[in-house]
């Protein structure tokens, strides 16, 4: 049987975690070892902040409306209700950026919905 040199491939794959691992601190950037560990662990991280992201986002949102509704005299969760109830097509994304974009819109359509 042949002998087979198996030497391109573990050389490709080291190159690939290398380059992955451009831009770390210390051993991270230049050890093969020390980069997959870094590697899988930014990876974990990079994976639950996408999901951490949603919800920094509807906290955002949130904020922004609570802002909108200040001068109108209904409390944030009150108008959620409001909106609930009125099975209003709009969601929070929607009423955050007419509060921030459109203030007078916005307590129009707070008006338009405490009726």
């Amino acid at each position: 049987m042949t002998r087979v040199k198996r030497g391109t491939i573990s050389l490709k794959r080291r190159r690939n975690v290398l380059k992955q691992a451009k831009g770390f601190r210390h051993g991270a950037k230049s050890k093969e070892r020390k980069a997959i560990e870094t590697l899988r662990k930014a990876g974990k991280h990079a994976f639950n902040d996408r999901r951490k992201k949603k919800g920094d986002k509807r906290a955002l949102w949130q904020i922004k409306i609570s802002a909108g509704l200040r001068g109108t005299g209904v409390s944030f969760s009150k108008f959620i209700n409001i909106v609930a109830t009125n099975e209003s097509q709009l969601d929070r994304k929607v009423l955050a950026q007419i509060a921030e974009q459109n203030p007078e819109s916005f307590k129009r359509i707070v008006a338009e919905l405490k009726k």
